[in-house]
Formats: C-alpha cells, structure tokens, sequence
C-alpha cells in the first residue's frame, strides 16, 4: 500500500483539448504508485475539526428498513475499481454501469415516459428544488409518489436542491469545465458570480435562502426541509442536502463548505430515519451521501471517510472540478468509500467523462446534456456529435445514425429532422432527444458488456478514438 499522505493542493486545470485522448490515461486515471489508498485523516483535520459551540447529534447505526435497499458487485475491472453490480429498489433493480435519465421537473423534456423505457433507460432522476416550487411535493405524495405523477413504472432518483445552491448562488451552470462560464478557476473569489447574474441563493450554517425563479418568492431549505420534501416526492433514491462550491472559492471557503456539508449529512439521516418511520406505509428510499472537496485530495478523502462513518444507503460524487482531472477525482472517492455500496456520480455525460468515470469506479450517472443539446439541433453519433441546422443536412435522406435502433432512427430521416428544426416544430426536440437519449445509453450499456467480457480497455479505445478523430462526418471516415 502507497502511504503517500493526500495533497492539499488543488489539481492544475489544463486548457481544453491539449492533449490527445489516446494520452489521457495518466491524467485522469489514478496510478497506485502515486496516490495513497484508504489514507487516514491528515492534513485537513486541523481546519475541518468542528467549531467550539456545535454539538454533534448521535447518529443512529443504521435502520431497519434499509435491507429493503442493496447492491450486488458484479465483475470487477483488474484495476480493482471499476466494476458492473445490480442496485436493488422497491421499483426494480438497476444493472449498472447505468445512464440516469434526467426529467427535472416529472418529464423528461419532450420526450413521453413510454419513450424512454423503449429507448432502453433504467431510471429516471428529477429534481426536488424545482418540484418543491412547483406543482409542490405534497401533491406530488398525494399522487403516490414520483413515479405514479409522471407516469415511469420503473425506479426514481430526485436530487436534493445542492445544485441550486451553486447556480442560483454564483450563476454557473455546469459543474465541468467551470473557467468557460466567465472567470479565472481558482482565483479564489469566494463571493464572485457568473456574468450578469445576480445573486439569487444565500447560504449559512442552517441552510439556504433561494429567491424563486418563477415569482421572486423567498424559500428557506435546510437538510430537514430538502428530506421532507424527497420523502414527499418518494423518489426510491435521494440525495443529502449539500452545497456545492464552485472552482472559484479559496480553499478556506472548500474546507469551511465541506464542514457544513458534513453537517447537513449528519442532520439529513437523523431526519431521513424520522420520516421513514412516520411513512411505514410507503415504499423504503435509500439516501445518498453527496461528497465534495473541489479538486483537493485531502479534502475529496475527508469527505469520503466522513460520510462512509454514516450509515447512508450509497454516495454521490459531486462538486466542482475540471475535465482532465475527473478520472482521478473519482478515484480518490473509490478508494475510499466502501465497496458494497453503490456511487453515483452527479452530472456527467459525455462519452470521454463516462468511460473514465466508469473506468475508476463510479456506477450510475445522470445529466440533462442529451435532451439539452437536441432542443438546439446537436445530434450524437459514434464519430462525434453534429448540428442538424446545418445545410447539409437538408438532402440528406438517411437515419441520423446509420444502424441505431431506436424509434428515431428506424423512421425518420436528417432532412426531415432537419425541415422540422427549420420550420420550429416541436417534434424535432422530440425526435433528437430520444436519439440522443438512446445513444448514452447504449454507450454505457455497452460498457457494462464490456467490463463482463474483459474487453473494456478497447472498447474505450474504439469509442474515444472514433468519437474525438474529427472525422468531420456523422458517417465516419469513408463519407
């Protein structure tokens, strides 16, 4: 075993497509000559010890309903962290690697619920900030639950509001890449927001202050209210109530940050508990922790070995951080966390993030990219992504992938699709968007066989070498 102590410096960013895929692996994967694994706490302890006045809750050791949750470890890569398994919830089991779909407010935008078991998706993942404001979590209870609303049979995750703290706070959008939105990565402007937004989420130790996006109406969310309201939406898998910084804050601010988050992960269980006991009558839902630290080792393992302390159900890897550094990001946390549990890694979607995620050792995903680019014409295929407004596309009487098998491709053609975008009818998002949808799915699912079959390593390489060659043409290199 390495026992290297944690860096307690951050990642360097790297300007984007400075180095080759074929080259990353160094970059983005962890080398176990060069980091430590399961390192105990060091150098953070000083500065995340709690203040004199906390008084930290006794957490229970667990609940007894938990066992109605679980995870299997499948295959296992030969380097020991990335791996295929099986979650179990009360709507069905999930095989992962897996690709959460995103419907952030009960739907997955323009896309029917039909549509998305056919394109082959698992699970579906909303969000609880933007349900709480509307229609409201009681009604969404009062329907049965999540999936009932909406119409999916199969099982829920609903996210805890964190990522509104971030972009309603500073207003940056994304959490990859985070220098492109406007300001130099880490300048350590811990009060500085996107370009010409204002300021609409005020974090303190209790809780965040959101102003409504949708009327200008104040809303108070703390770790109790953000349960309360997942418990309401009946999600099969929720996340703690976190709050999540940007690239930008100090490393001061990270460590302060990562306390309260700590915090809020202790206040969440003890609530979590509650309202599963007062809810007998409804299904278990697993809680996730949700682990930050910005690109600081020491930071990302703290918070790795604080939450594993605590009897959550699995863990989600959130947080800020740049696109070179994600596969040793998610490295660290494999590390650490622990391996019958399951890890989650909050959005990403892209086919190099994924197949480097997958690679170190997280399970499940979720993003709104593909429905989010599809509403602007961007289209995926396996030798890159395209706008189906260019004017190429207007003769142009083949599938948007040749040999996809989805509703899209096996009907329709580019140039109607493209007519469609042209003419601003709304069934060119549809149509894009269950494409799209499609193909991350099948990337990941493909993974998955991989990992079983032992071909993982080139199948990652077909995949980054034919998606990133710049081949200029949806049909590859012989068009």
């Amino acid at each position: 075993m390495n026992t290297t102590p944690p860096t307690n410096t951050p990642l360097n960013a790297t300007p984007p497509n400075s180095t080759p895929h074929s080259d990353r692996t160094s970059k983005r994967s962890v080398g176990s000559s060069q980091r430590s694994v399961r390192a105990s706490k060091r150098s953070a302890a000083a500065s995340h010890a709690p203040s004199a006045d906390y008084v930290k809750p006794e957490l229970p050791a667990g609940h007894e309903r938990q066992s109605e949750f679980g995870f299997t470890v499948g295959t296992r890569m030969a380097n020991g962290r990335g791996r295929t398994g099986v979650i179990r919830t009360p709507h069905g089991d999930i095989a992962t690697p897996a690709f959460v779909v995103v419907g952030t407010k009960a739907t997955v935008k323009a896309v029917l619920p039909r549509d998305v078991k056919e394109l082959g998706a698992q699970t579906v993942l909303s969000n609880a900030y933007h349900l709480y404001l509307q229609p409201g979590h009681e009604i969404v209870d009062a329907a049965g639950g999540l999936g009932n609303f909406m119409g999916w049979d199969g099982p829920t995750f609903t996210d805890s509001g964190g990522f509104q703290v971030m972009s309603l706070g500073s207003g940056f959008k994304k959490v990859i890449d985070m220098g492109s939105d406007g300001a130099a990565v880490g300048g350590g402007a811990d009060d500085a927001v996107a370009p010409g937004h204002e300021r609409m989420a005020n974090v303190d130790d209790d809780g965040v202050w959101f102003t409504s996006h949708i009327n200008g109406d104040k809303h108070r969310f703390t770790p109790e209210i953000s349960m309360r309201v997942q418990h309401g939406l009946g999600a099969d898998i929720m996340f703690a109530f976190d709050e999540l910084t940007t690239l930008h804050n100090s490393r001061r601010y990270q460590i302060e940050s990562l306390e309260r988050t700590r915090r809020w992960a202790e206040r969440c269980i003890i609530e979590h508990f509650r309202l599963t006991d007062e809810r007998a009558h409804r299904p278990y839902q697993a809680l996730f922790g949700v682990i930050q630290g910005a690109q600081y080792e020491d930071l990302r393992r703290q918070a790795c070995q604080d939450l594993a302390a605590m009897p959550f159900d699995g863990f989600g890897i959130g947080g800020a951080l740049e696109k070179e550094h994600l596969g040793t990001i998610v490295g660290w946390c494999a590390e650490e966390l622990p391996e019958n549990k399951p890890r989650h890694l909050l959005g990403i979607s892209e086919p190099d993030d994924v197949l480097w995620a997958i690679e170190n050792g997280a399970d499940t995903f979720d993003c709104v990219s593909p429905t989010r680019v599809a509403r602007n014409s961007a289209f995926y295929t396996d030798y890159g992504r395209y706008n189906l407004s260019n004017r190429r596309f207007r003769e142009d009487f083949r599938p948007l992938q040749p040999g996809c098998e989805c509703a899209t491709c096996t009907t329709y053609t580019r140039a109607y699709i493209h007519h469609l975008y042209k003419a601003k009818e709304m069934l060119s998002h549809t149509l894009i968007s269950i494409h799209n949808l499609a193909f991350t799915v099948r990337l990941v699912d493909r993974a998955r066989e991989a990992i079983e079959n032992g071909t993982y390593e080139a199948y990652k390489h077909t995949v980054l070498s034919n998606y990133y060659g710049g081949h200029g043409s949806p049909d590859g290199p012989a068009s």
